[in-house]
């Protein structure tokens, strides 16, 4: 097995952030980030010991086949995938940087992430359990684990700093974070987004749950500020995709995503305050051979179903 890229060694460029997959730099043009999927995978908000050798490459396809997909709905911060096309000091890393890279345009990032639910599962399934609700919404009395919604809701979340976990919020309370009239915006074209990436995954033989979008603002021709999608869109990171073949509510669905990683660790005595390690004492968690191939194998699954179906 390949070994798997968890850290860039970019030296002639300024990195700006390591986030739990990506790594971000600087480059010489002032409207440019070189966005970087590494082979890192995170679970609960934790960077694991070990990568998914060629999982950054596959994050990078997924996400260039939905942005052009659904550049239709909404602009998106995609300027080149062609190292060859990117600025002069970025293409002596042409070998580290294929096929895992992305020249975007530098955004201001809105600071809430929008899921969108099509599904009663995760975090969601776990509230429902409780009190009746998903992220404060009321919902029908007497659903199952994994029922389709009646329609698909969007329910934001706070982007939480590396190592914190990302926070629930109600609509209501997004709503004043980014202005009434902001928050309108991007849950309508959130909507759009799901909606139509679910009509073309059901195409292929998968179910979207769930998944994550991210936008932010630039500043328009025209002088004033265009909203855009951010970040990656619609990969197994982001997104539950469950295969639609034996889709039966009332239990978790096996998936083609890192739902498969959560459960392993779960398996092997994850639990919150042992973020650190098994002992918490920063030993960190990690894979075993068979998880990182399997994981492998799902993703690799998911990347072909979507773009060849």
């Amino acid at each position: 097995m390949a070994s798997a890229l968890l850290t860039t060694n970019l030296p002639d460029l300024t990195l700006i952030s390591r986030g739990k997959v990506r790594d971000i730099y600087s480059t010489s043009s002032k409207d440019h980030l070189l966005f970087i999927a590494t082979d890192r995978i995170s679970v609960y908000d934790v960077i694991l010991k070990d990568g998914i050798p060629d999982k950054g490459k596959v994050l990078t396809s997924i996400s260039l086949f939905w942005f052009r997909k659904l550049h239709h709905i909404v602009p998106n911060h995609l300027v080149t995938v062609d190292i060859d096309e990117m600025p002069e000091e970025v293409k002596q890393y042409k070998v580290q940087l294929e096929g895992r890279t992305m020249l975007v345009k530098k955004a201001k990032v809105l600071p809430i992430e929008t899921i969108v639910r099509g599904y009663l599962t995760g975090s969601a399934w776990t509230e429902y359990r409780n009190s009746g609700t998903m992220h404060g919404i009321r919902l029908r009395e007497g659903m199952v684990e994994s029922e389709k919604l009646d329609e698909p809701v969007v329910t934001p979340s706070t982007k939480a700093e590396q190592g914190a976990h990302d926070e629930n919020i109600s609509p209501e309370q997004a709503a004043r974070l980014l202005g009434e009239e902001l928050y309108k915006r991007v849950a309508g074209i959130a909507l759009d987004l799901y909606k139509t990436a679910a009509a073309h995954a059901l195409s292929c033989g998968l179910i979207l749950a769930d998944t994550k979008f991210e936008f932010g603002l630039v500043s328009s021709s025209g002088g004033s500020e265009e909203l855009i999608l951010v970040d990656e869109v619609l990969t197994p990171d982001s997104s539950r995709y469950w295969p639609f073949g034996g889709y039966l509510p009332g239990k978790p669905q096996p998936s083609f995503d890192k739902q498969y990683v959560r459960d392993y660790l779960t398996g092997v005595g994850y639990r919150k305050g042992f973020e650190s390690g098994p002992n918490g004492n920063g030993e960190g968690w990690g894979l075993s051979e068979t998880v990182i191939a399997e994981t492998q194998n799902k993703y690799r699954a998911a990347k072909e179903m979507l773009e060849h179906s």
